[in-house]
């Protein structure tokens, strides 16, 4: 791509927007090569044959060896070794970059990309409420061993700091890799929240991060991706996504995704994943390319089905917060669906002790539009009355497939409680896939008409 974001051999066009960019970021310069393959080759090598010491590459070697050069690892002009870089991963992560406005970096998986993230501020007082349990864990692992000060999102965190064991001070990262400080505050925002598909307001607590020297926010955005959310704009220092989700969308491929608006910071983060062998597959990359080209379309439709799935389910609660359900309806006034969770229904005045026990809630005033521009979260979830419900819902439908995971191109049901064991068992998440809206409205008519059968049997 040229410096303003348009392919090569383009720059009399004007950017590109994100649909574009998803297509052609990663594309040769086609004046330079104009037989190129529209579908990349996938490079499977894991090294590659050395330059002969008479090369201009073995040149540059050389000179980047003594200090006199720079070898970008973001755009190599070779490569060396497949944990440095492989076509296929950078012409990956060149499309990530363009759609979200950013450096990005591609990992393993998500768990090893929100690790990455963690290890790369070292923080020593966290801020974090709820959502992804993996991220929980992969925190506690990171604080083993060290005096890491767990506090909650609307806690002090000045207070938190000072209190931590090394202060506010923090250390700067490796000299020539940018100007981040270790050791002080990280603000860990996901949103939209896991299971609920809610919003948590970003530039909230973005404001409130940044009134304490050298804070980090980083959000994980997995539940909203481009196009429907951009934490960078909300002023995020780093934005984490499971690419296994919404970027990769068919269910066949682990990654995660880093992402920061510096070149410095992201070669920190590229020098730390060569030495945590954290690298995310040659065949993996392949087909996250491939998925990254239909980005947009699957995401945009997602949304819209889920949008419309929880305005129909909230339809049926026996709260409905001023919603009236249609008189045809059978199951209306709570008979299943005691309460739908979803960043359509903000802002909402009902608020539900389950989700804020222990906890302050979430302002009752923030609307998430200006915040999602693109549209809402494509997964969501709903409260049954009845425990038995949320078990046996997910395995009496049709087009709903009973699993864990979200973001592929099928829709998904998941007994959330099998999978989080802190979740309410009650809780039923929802992934929405491609399919028609109507269909997936009568799979779940049909699964609570079963439902209660088998209720009425016993």
């Amino acid at each position: 791509m040229s410096s303003n974001g348009t392919p090569n051999g383009a720059a009399s066009l004007p950017a590109p927007g994100l649909a574009t960019a998803a297509l052609h970021a990663d594309h040769p310069n086609h004046l330079a090569d104009d037989n190129y393959a529209v579908a990349p080759s996938i490079s499977l090598s894991t090294t590659f044959r050395s330059p002969h010491p008479d090369s201009a590459n073995a040149k540059l070697l050389e000179d980047v060896g003594k200090g006199e050069a720079e070898f970008d690892m973001q755009d190599p002009s070779f490569h060396i070794y497949s944990r440095y870089s492989q076509s296929t991963n950078i012409r990956c992560e060149k499309v990530l970059s363009q759609i979200m406005k950013s450096h990005a970096l591609t990992y393993s998986s998500g768990i090893s990309a929100a690790h990455a993230a963690v290890l790369h501020y070292a923080p020593s007082v966290i801020a974090i409420r709820k959502g992804y349990h993996g991220v929980h864990v992969s925190i506690k692992l990171y604080a083993r061993g060290r005096n890491v000060k767990m506090i909650d999102l609307d806690d002090d965190y000045a207070a938190a700091v000072a209190e931590a064991s090394d202060g506010s001070k923090g250390s700067d990262v490796d000299e020539g890799q940018g100007a981040v400080k270790r050791g002080g505050l990280l603000v860990w925002i996901e949103t939209p929240l896991n299971p609920s598909g809610e919003a948590r307001d970003l530039a909230k607590y973005v404001r409130k991060a940044k009134a304490v020297s050298g804070a980090h926010v980083v959000v994980d955005s997995t539940f909203a991706p481009p196009p429907l959310q951009d934490p960078f704009e909300q002023g995020a220092d780093m934005v984490m996504h499971s690419g296994t989700k919404y970027f990769g969308g068919h269910s066949d491929l682990l990654c995660g995704v880093l992402a920061v608006k510096d070149k410095k910071e992201w070669t920190s983060l590229w020098t730390d994943r060569t030495y945590f062998g954290a690298n995310l597959g040659s065949m993996e990359a392949y087909l996250l390319l491939r998925s990254l080209r239909t980005l947009t379309v699957r995401v945009q439709k997602q949304s819209r089905t889920a949008t419309l799935l929880a305005a129909w389910l909230h339809s049926l609660s026996s709260n409905q917060d001023g919603q009236v359900a249609a008189e045809d309806e059978p199951f209306a006034g709570g008979k299943i669906v005691a309460r739908t969770y979803h960043s359509s229904l903000q802002p909402r005045t009902d608020l539900d002790d389950l989700v804020t026990k222990g906890t302050a809630p979430e302002d009752p005033t923030f609307d998430p539009a200006q915040q999602m521009p693109g549209g809402h979260a494509p997964t969501f979830a709903f409260r049954t009355v009845k425990p038995e419900y949320a078990t046996f819902i997910p395995h009496l439908t049709t087009y709903f497939t009973p699993a864990t995971s979200l973001g592929g191109v099928e829709s998904l049901l998941e007994h959330r409680c099998k999978s989080d064991p802190t979740e309410d068992a009650r809780v039923v998440r929802v992934s929405v896939g491609l399919e028609e809206f109507e269909d997936l409205r009568a799979d779940l008519r049909d699964a609570f008409s079963k439902v209660l059968q088998r209720e009425g049997a016993k």
